[in-house]
């Protein structure tokens, strides 16, 4: 099993299979619009502009599970990242990445990785938050907060896992590796 077994709901409602996506190298990540690490949208658009031609996609799952920082309909969501961010990479429908109404999508990743600590000084802010949410936050791979970003290589395996507050440099780093 891998990601390309997976469908997942486009903002107009229709089933996406991620079979689609075979052979390209992929960035899954759960987003907010109201989030501290909302800029990140920024960063996110460049690194796709820089590498779509080589095969690069982003995949953003807008996710209101963290703090409520993603209010609005998909088409507000969509609207507010767009225009503010520019963003050109794939927009799905807003989802749950955690709990029973988690999409099959990331429950397969959190289960096939572990939550690899915050840093930072918004790191030292997310352990708190992360711990009142959940006691067992470091031993188990649940999402914690927005803008966690799964790296998928080019045969549709886990290749890394990214937390909120790792550099996006070394994500860029990454990306490129496997590009």
């Amino acid at each position: 099993m891998n990601v390309y077994d997976f469908s997942v709901t486009a903002q107009d409602g229709s089933e996406v299979s991620l079979a689609g996506y075979k052979g390209k190298v992929l960035l899954i990540v759960n987003t907010a619009t109201g989030c501290g690490f909302t800029p990140q949208y920024a960063d996110l658009q460049k690194l796709y502009e820089l590498h779509e031609k080589d095969g690069l996609e982003i995949l953003d799952f807008p996710c209101n599970q963290f703090g409520e920082q993603a209010p609005g309909s998909d088409e507000e969501i969509h609207t507010f990242c767009t225009g503010r961010f520019g963003i050109t990479f794939p927009q799905f429908a807003k989802i749950d990445v955690n709990g029973e109404n988690a999409i099959p999508l990331y429950k397969y990743l959190t289960e096939n990785t572990e939550f690899g600590g915050f840093s930072g000084p918004m790191g030292l802010i997310l352990k708190g938050v992360a711990k009142k949410m959940d006691k067992d936050y470091k031993t188990n791979g649940k999402i914690k907060w927005n803008f966690t970003k799964f790296l998928i290589d080019r045969s549709g395996e886990i290749a890394a896992r990214f937390e909120p507050t790792d550099s996006l440099d070394e994500v860029k780093a990454k990306v490129e590796a496997l590009l």
